[in-house]
C-alpha cells in the first residue's frame, strides 16, 4: 500500500490567510524552523496506479500537481478513481467540487454525511453533469467493503469504519441529525494485511476507538491542538480544543496519554492548527511527542506499507 500524505494542517492552512499570530508571523518571515502546510488530504493507492483520497480538501488542486502520480496520463484522465469523507466538515467536501470536469468517481461516505453535502444546495449538481458521473456508497459501522471506482472494478483496498465522537460540522447545526456516524475512523487492507488507520478528528477515544487503531501498521491521528486552551492563550477567541470537538494532543488525559501502550508500526499527528507548537520543530512539545514515538506529519510525505 502506497500513502502519499497531501495536506496536514486544518481548514486555512499554516500559515492561515487571515492570522498573523505567533507562529504565522515567524513562518512568513524565515524565522521559525517549520514547513507551510496545505489542507489536510492524504491519498492510498494499491498498485500505485489508480488512487484514493482520503478527504477531498478545498486545496486539491494544488496538491494534485505537487504530486505527479496523480497527474492525468491522458487528454482526459485522472488517477483518483475514489474518494473516502471521514465527515461532512467543508474542508473534507469542498475539495469535490473542483473534481468537476466530468470526471467519473466513487464517493464513499456513511449515510449522514451525503445528505450535508447534497442536500438543500445546488453546488453538488456541478457533479452531475452527466448521469451517474458521481456515485455514492455507503459506509456502515464494522462492515469490511472493498473499495471500487465508479464503475465497479475494485481497487485493491478495503475499508472498515468506527465511528469516533464528534461534533457536527458549523454548517450543519440545527439540521443534522444526532448520528454516531456522522465522523469515522477508517482503516485500509490491502490484500487482507497492512491496515492504514486514519483519525483526522476525533473528541475523545472511546475503548472501541482505541481497540480498532491497536496493531495497525501506520495510524494518523487529530493532532489539531496541543493543549486545550491554545486559542485563548493565543487571544484568538474563547474556544477550547474540546469545545470544538478536538481531544488536545499534550493534555494529561490527551491524545498522547490515552494511546500509550498501544501496537502500531507507525503513528503519526495530523491536521494541524497553526497555533500548534508541534509545527515548530525546535519546539520542547515537538520534542516530547517524538520522544514518545510520533511523527509530525507534512505535506508531501511518503511511505508504503
Amino acid at each position: 500500500m502506497q500513502v502519499r500524505v497531501l495536506g496536514s494542517a486544518v481548514g486555512g492552512g499554516f500559515p492561515q490567510w487571515n492570522c498573523a499570530c505567533r507562529l504565522c508571523e515567524r513562518l512568513r518571515r524565515g524565522t521559525l524552523r517549520a514547513k507551510p502546510r496545505t489542507q489536510e488530504s492524504t491519498a492510498v493507492s494499491a498498485d500505485g496506479e489508480r488512487w484514493v483520497l482520503l478527504n477531498a480538501s478545498p486545496e486539491i488542486r494544488a496538491q494534485i500537481e505537487a504530486t505527479p502520480s496523480l497527474h492525468p496520463r491522458a487528454k482526459r484522465h485522472s488517477p483518483i478513481a475514489a474518494v473516502v469523507l471521514t465527515n461532512g466538515d467543508l474542508d473534507h467536501v469542498l475539495g469535490l467540487l473542483s473534481l468537476r470536469e466530468g470526471q467519473p468517481l466513487a464517493v464513499h461516505a456513511t449515510e449522514p454525511v451525503r445528505p450535508g453535502f447534497v442536500d438543500g444546495t445546488t453546488f453538488a449538481r456541478t457533479l452531475a453533469r452527466f448521469e451517474n458521473q458521481v456515485v455514492w456508497r455507503t459506509i456502515a459501522d464494522g462492515e469490511e467493503i472493498p473499495l471500487a471506482d465508479r464503475d465497479g472494478p475494485p481497487l485493491g483496498l478495503s475499508l472498515r469504519a468506527c465511528p469516533v465522537p464528534r461534533r457536527p460540522p458549523p454548517h450543519l447545526k440545527g439540521l443534522a441529525l444526532e448520528d454516531p456516524l456522522e465522523t469515522i475512523a477508517v482503516a485500509l487492507s490491502c490484500n487482507g494485511r497492512r491496515r492504514l488507520c486514519y483519525v483526522p478528528g476525533a473528541a475523545a477515544i472511546t475503548p472501541d476507538l482505541r481497540a480498532f487503531l491497536d496493531d495497525a501498521d501506520a495510524i494518523f491521528f487529530d493532532g489539531t491542538f496541543w493543549s486545550d486552551d491554545e486559542l485563548i492563550a493565543e487571544g484568538l477567541g474563547t474556544a477550547t480544543a474540546r469545545s470544538m470537538g478536538h481531544l488536545a494532543v499534550g493534555e494529561p488525559d490527551g491524545s498522547l496519554a490515552a494511546l500509550r501502550g498501544l501496537s502500531v508500526g507507525r503513528r503519526l499527528l495530523s491536521h494541524l492548527n497553526n497555533t500548534n507548537p508541534l509545527l515548530d520543530e525546535d519546539s520542547a512539545e515537538r520534542h516530547a511527542a517524538e520522544t514518545a514515538g510520533w511523527q509530525i506529519a507534512e505535506d508531501g510525505m511518503e511511505m508504503t506499507l
